[in-house]
């Protein structure tokens, strides 16, 4: 018997889709740059463009390089770094999970982050001159606790890991860590709460190149390693008997995967406050874009993230001058209303 199978539209299916999955990289690309140009222009003193091209090119005035190199560019990176690594950790919990609701805001991995880090500050004499490659470490510390706790909570032997009783436990930690950080910001000095009250709402408070080479290897390294396991968290995302019938080691995985979650996100928490909504925003934006695949998935997600989180920040500092609006109350402006609405949809499906 034979058989002739055109498998042409097919494969022209699928090179339109990598065709149009690249196209969008692109242009999340282009659009990062775009918005990384602008914010080195917004400020309480403005760059023109003629300036701002001098200044790169090492022919500016001392004070414009100033501006430019100590001030804004390491500001302008880290927001970036930031929101890759926070969009980068909400998808893999989705994919781990499979549950379109999990951020690592949200789970109250970024609140166990937090409440460490202000704890060492809180008892630290001053806090702009607490050790900065300390911070990431702390803050792994406390995302870590977090998340054991709240994966302790929500695994039971049967079933495994529910994503139902992952978004509740989650929720549920969260609201206890948050008690117990406004209950650590009542005891401490004036000086000390009006830094905790800025840094609480998601402020890009580390705005000098040491915290960027602080935060820098977490991204990079971790990233890596998340991209090389691409497949393994598409595999995941069909479910642990399909996986475990594929021959994964599920529980090891999902475990590694977790962890490499968890220190980017708390890493990116040392440096940039309690930003929320990221790693809820990003990846859905770009699961809609490029479809589920992690191999596009994750890149797509983190050039959103950046993306997000810059022009947060960019806004935050042109909104308001010459006061500042920290980047996370923008972020949550746009993530409140995007997480009720994912919440009354999946309600409906």
């Amino acid at each position: 018997m034979n058989l002739n199978l055109d498998y042409s539209p097919i494969l022209a299916h699928e090179k339109k889709r990598k065709r149009r999955n690249i196209a969008i990289l692109v242009i999340f690309g282009l659009l990062l740059v775009l918005t990384f140009v602008i914010s080195m222009n917004i400020g309480f003193i403005r760059l023109s463009p003629t300036e701002l091209f001098t200044t790169l090119i090492g022919e500016g005035t001392r004070k414009q390089s100033l501006i430019l190199f100590d001030f804004r560019l390491p500001r302008i990176v880290l927001s970036m770094l930031a929101g890759a690594g926070l969009a980068i950790s909400g998808a893999i919990l989705q994919g781990i999970s499979r549950n379109a609701l999990a951020d690592p805001g949200i789970l109250g991995i970024n609140a166990g982050a937090g409440l460490a880090v202000l704890l060492f500050i809180c008892f630290y004499p001053s806090a702009a001159a607490a050790p900065v490659f300390l911070l990431p470490v702390l803050a792994l510390a406390g995302a870590g606790g977090t998340a054991m706790l709240i994966y302790t909570l929500a695994f039971k032997r049967n079933e495994g890991l529910s994503p139902t009783r992952l978004l509740l436990s989650g929720i549920a930690v969260a609201a206890g860590i948050s008690a117990a950080t406004i209950v650590l910001t009542l005891r401490i000095s004036p000086e000390k709460y009006q830094f905790v009250a800025t840094w609480m709402a998601g402020s890009i408070w580390g705005t000098t190149w040491k915290f960027v080479i602080a935060l820098l290897p977490w991204i990079v390294i971790l990233s890596i390693y998340v991209f090389c396991k691409a497949r393994v968290l598409d595999v995941l995302n069909l479910g642990d008997q399909l996986a475990l019938g594929l021959g994964a080691p599920v529980e090891r995985e999902r475990f590694l995967l977790l962890a490499s979650a968890v220190g980017l996100a708390g890493s990116c928490v040392a440096v940039s406050g309690g930003i929320g909504f990221v790693g809820l925003i990003a990846p859905h934006l770009a699961r809609r874009l490029v479809g589920p695949g992690h191999k596009v998935l994750l890149p797509a997600s983190a050039l959103a993230g950046a993306l997000l989180v810059c022009a947060a920040d960019t806004l935050g500092r042109w909104v308001l001058q010459p006061s500042e609006m920290p980047a996370g109350i923008v972020v949550a402006v746009i993530g409140a209303p995007y997480f009720l609405y994912l919440l009354a949809r999946s309600k409906t499906e």
